[in-house]
């Protein structure tokens, strides 16, 4: 499968990224390691989770994904091929997100115990710290690539401002810059990396791995109004997504799916594989079926006329 490059890293990744974020959480140990040896048995080789998944589930601490990921690794002898991607900087029950030196230097020996490893791919920060400067910050990855416990390091849910300013210490001081972004973005939730993000993306080089790529399961097409999502787990996320910009894009998938024989999700995902500087949607599964169906999006072609129907009605 062609592999894509996260950014100047040298790492390179399959089209879809496998997100970690149900290990230990609505897929048990089995269930988890069957969806890995899938993921992995079809071509694909990129994982993403962090340190805080799966903690807002009550009994939880953090570290469940990330333990589940080790149990494999280990189990299946797959370490050299896979990338392993995880996250720092979440709440882990200090009180607030905190990526300084102190933290980082604690919290990425518990991921490598806990993902039973010597080194992570990819490590990033999670969220922003407003009360820790980026130098700092970039000044504890710097350490980590040094000493070997990290190949390249990547940055999630900052603004264009944020990144500029830690690719421009990075440059500075001749630290390893942030060579990836995680952004929500999708086809219904467009503004949130489209703009000066995406700009920036495409201007550096950066990879772009998308979380939320379909939304919290609406552009699979599952749920066609708000009385359907009534009662569910996802009525929280999905009430509000069924107003007429909502119910357009539903239509437009549905066209589009129809004609290529194509599965909601598979044309939502193709949609973003498109997008200028997106590199990899992260996708989650519960059932290896599912899974098996929504990896046929890294094979499937979308015409000029499909891209500008879906792009038209999100608009």
């Amino acid at each position: 499968m062609q592999k894509r490059p996260l950014g100047r890293s040298g790492l390179e990744t399959a089209p879809l990224v496998f997100g970690g974020n149900v290990f230990g959480w609505t897929a048990d140990r089995d269930t988890s390691f069957a969806l890995l040896d899938a993921f992995v048995d079809a071509g694909f080789n990129a994982i993403d989770t962090a340190d805080a998944y799966s903690r807002w589930v009550p009994g939880h601490n953090g570290g469940e994904s990330e333990t589940i990921i080790g149990e494999w690794l280990k189990a299946r002898g797959r370490r050299d091929d896979v990338l392993i991607m995880t996250k720092v900087g979440s709440d882990m029950g200090q009180g607030h997100n905190d990526l300084s030196r102190g933290w980082i230097e604690k919290a990425v020996e518990d991921s490598l115990r806990r993902l039973q490893i010597d080194y992570i791919d990819l490590y990033q920060s999670h969220w922003p710290d407003p009360n820790t400067p980026q130098e700092q910050t970039l000044e504890a990855f710097d350490r980590l690539v040094k000493a070997g416990k990290v190949r390249a390091i990547g940055t999630s849910n900052h603004d264009a401002g944020q990144v500029r300013e830690a690719l421009d210490i990075s440059a500075a001081r001749d630290w390893p810059r942030y060579e990836t972004l995680q952004p929500h973005y999708n086809l219904y939730s467009r503004k949130t990396f489209e703009g000066a993000l995406q700009d920036l993306a495409v201007a550096e080089g950066l990879g772009v791995i998308t979380y939320f790529s379909l939304e919290a399961g609406f552009l699979t097409g599952k749920y066609g109004s708000a009385a359907e999502v009534a009662g569910t787990a996802r009525e929280g996320m999905l009430k509000d997504k069924f107003d007429a910009r909502g119910v357009r894009i539903l239509k437009a998938l549905k066209t589009v799916g129809e004609r290529l024989g194509a599965t909601s999700a598979q044309v939502s995902l193709a949609w973003l594989l498109s997008r200028p500087g997106v590199t990899a949607p992260i996708v989650s599964a519960t059932s290896t079926k599912q899974l098996q169906d929504t990896l046929q999006a890294a094979r499937l072609s979308l015409s000029a006329d499909d891209l500008e129907t879906l792009t038209r009605a999100s608009d």
